[in-house]
């Protein structure tokens, strides 16, 4: 069995990854060799454990470092704290759904904040590390509504179409050098969050799970199958390995088909 690991010594930060799409991310760089940087708002024993946990499984340094990032100084203290950003995945994100003359103006300044002013603070000080040590990979987690919309997602589709222009911007200004920035899009993908709607959902709809999971949830998938965690998580390594020096300032969709509708 090959033990080759493409991205030991490769240091990834990754925000937003103590649960969901963030942690399996995490995992899978981990498993490809890279030192971890887990990050959330929160600064509990358990998330700390979390890193000492992965650290054991997988054999590569894992640190958690608390960040608001809502906040532009603690996103960029987050990088900073880091020591070595060779991959960065700006992962952090929140929804809310309202129609756009309802909707609070709270919640769009926070989405706006952690979906993608953020991503600018972390790769702003990313990118002075990623060039001194002469190679770096910037990997946005932005949505198929980058891409397309919905209604009633005013702030969230603003903010992912923002992160898929930021993308490009970034590849642009780095096109040159060792350093590449690519979006991934995905779907509806299957985290701890998206199950536990579940059985509420199959009440509301007086619909069994199967049911509720193709023509409620994965509606617009035509795949009618969530994207995993695993699967972001090895799109990621791929984006992070040599096979992808030439991949910049592209979306990758990982959604079942939403977008080719």
């Amino acid at each position: 069995m090959s033990t080759q690991t493409p991205l030991s010594g490769k240091t990834a930060v990754i925000t937003g990854s103590n649960s969901g799409i963030g942690l399996g991310i995490a995992h899978e760089l981990a498993k490809a060799g890279a030192n971890i940087v887990l990050n959330s708002f929160t600064d509990r024993d358990e998330d700390h454990q979390l890193a000492k946990d992965m650290a054991k499984e997988h054999g590569v340094e894992v640190r958690y470092i608390q960040a608001d990032m809502s906040k532009s100084d603690d996103c960029r203290a987050l990088i900073e704290s880091a020591g070595a950003c060779d991959i960065l995945v700006n992962n952090a994100g929140i929804q809310h759904v309202a129609p756009i003359d309802e909707f609070p103006v709270e919640k769009w300044n926070a989405i706006i904040a952690i979906n993608l002013s953020s991503a600018f603070h972390t790769t702003a000080v990313a990118l002075p590390m990623m060039r001194k040590a002469g190679w770096g990979r910037v990997i946005n987690i932005a949505s198929a509504h980058g891409l397309t919309a919905s209604p009633y997602k005013s702030a969230y589709v603003a903010a992912k179409h923002g992160i898929v222009g930021l993308t490009k911007v970034t590849a642009l200004e780095t096109a040159e050098e060792p350093i590449t920035c690519n979006a991934i899009c995905p779907g509806y993908v299957l985290t701890p969050l998206v199950e536990a709607q579940i059985p509420d959902t199959m009440k509301q709809y007086n619909m069994d799970r199967e049911t509720v999971i193709r023509e409620v949830l994965l509606d617009r998938q035509p795949s009618k199958q969530f994207a995993t965690v695993e699967e972001l998580g090895g799109t990621c390594v791929f984006l992070a390995s040599d096979y992808a020096k030439q991949i910049t300032g592209t979306t990758i969709s990982v959604d079942g088909g939403w977008t080719a509708l």
